[in-house]
């Protein structure tokens, strides 16, 4: 059976398109709604789709997957269109998902945990049939997935920004340091300069007070020959 999203649902709704992007919102809204991390293990997913407002959710993948929750014990079949409505510890109205029950698949309808918690997860068909699993039997393998906030950039687009962000911030930081270094050479530079001109005038001044010496010097020696000459006289 084809699911056939309406227009006006369509336009209420937050649509992911792609893999990477719906495995992100299937784990969030897992998350967000208190279920257990692996309870749609759905693989190349096309879209999916998710409605705030009403808790509707779609999800179209490739192809239908069969998948073995070895910590239940069960078989579990997801159709190639997958939908609910999602509610806190909640998923009902549940349709293209079947369950393994010995020799028959029956259609699930709703799946849910208690509240308070209890560790319990129960699966109820159609025609009334329920089972309870423990609640680690549904849960994901690996580390959880980093969430990316609601109405936030995708990962891919942060981490472009924040490079960019970064980039700007460097080159910044390059400009300061530059203007920094400007300001430091022209103010040793201006120091040097000042060295200098003490310098100079130092020079000067020693320069004069030697020259001052020699005329001292010279008046002395025509002192003393005059002195000298007169004596011989």
């Amino acid at each position: 059976m084809t699911l056939t999203i309406p227009d006006e649902v369509r336009a209420k709704a937050e649509i992911y398109v792609g893999d990477a992007a719906g495995q992100e919102k299937t784990r969030l809204l897992l998350h967000e709604t208190g279920l257990p991390s692996g309870l749609l293990p759905l693989k190349d997913i096309i879209e999916c789709g998710y409605v705030e407002e009403t808790g509707f959710v779609w999800l179209k993948q490739a192809r239908k997957v069969d998948h073995y929750f070895a910590g239940a014990g069960r078989h579990v079949s997801y159709a190639a269109e997958v939908s609910a409505v999602a509610e806190q510890g909640r998923l009902k109205k549940i349709t293209g998902v079947k369950a393994k029950e010995m020799l028959i698949w029956v259609t699930l309808h709703e799946i849910c945990v208690d509240d308070p918690p209890t560790g319990k997860l129960h699966c109820k068909a159609i025609g009334g049939l329920s089972r309870t699993f423990p609640v680690e039997a549904f849960e994901a393998e690996g580390p959880p997935p980093v969430f990316t906030p609601r109405n936030a950039p995708c990962a891919a687009a942060a981490a472009v920004n924040g490079g960019g962000q970064a980039a700007a911030g460097g080159k910044a930081e390059e400009k300061v340091g530059d203007a920094v270094a400007e300001k430091e050479a022209a103010k040793a530079e201006e120091q040097e300069k000042k060295a200098d001109e003490e310098a100079n005038a130092a020079g000067d001044d020693g320069v004069g007070k030697v020259e001052e010496k020699l005329k001292e010097m010279s008046t002395a020696e025509v002192a003393a020959h005059a002195e000298a000459v007169a004596a011989k006289n």
